[in-house]
């Protein structure tokens, strides 16, 4: 079984979701991302997802549509701390007026 992409910090009606703190590779499977997100969002009832960004430095646009697209069912979508280049990409694309962006600790699971 592949290791998940995403990492669950939080779940419920708003779900905090990141990529423990790893850069985003360019090959990163989008489908199976997808995937992931919607079988989460189906699981917690979730109504808003925020995406903890620290640590990324790059998103495929693949799933930056993917992220804008979450809209189309009626889930709200928040980033926290993208870098700068991501920041640029946002708000060149507009996506940044869709989906706010934030600068804030997201609380993260203590590990062992």
């Amino acid at each position: 079984m592949a290791k998940p992409i995403l990492e669950v910090y939080q779940t419920g009606p708003t779900t905090v979701v990141g990529f423990g703190g790893r850069d985003i590779l360019g090959d990163v499977n989008v489908a199976l991302c997808r995937n992931e997100l919607l079988q989460l969002i189906e699981e917690q009832r979730c109504s808003v997802v925020a995406f903890d960004l620290t640590g990324v430095k790059f998103i495929p646009s693949g799933l930056l549509g993917l992220l804008a697209s979450m809209r189309q069912n009626e889930i709200e979508v928040h980033l926290y701390n993208p870098s700068d280049d991501i920041r640029e990409v946002l708000t060149i694309t507009g996506l940044e007026k869709i989906m706010p962006v934030h600068r804030i600790e997201v609380p993260r699971p203590e590990r062992d």
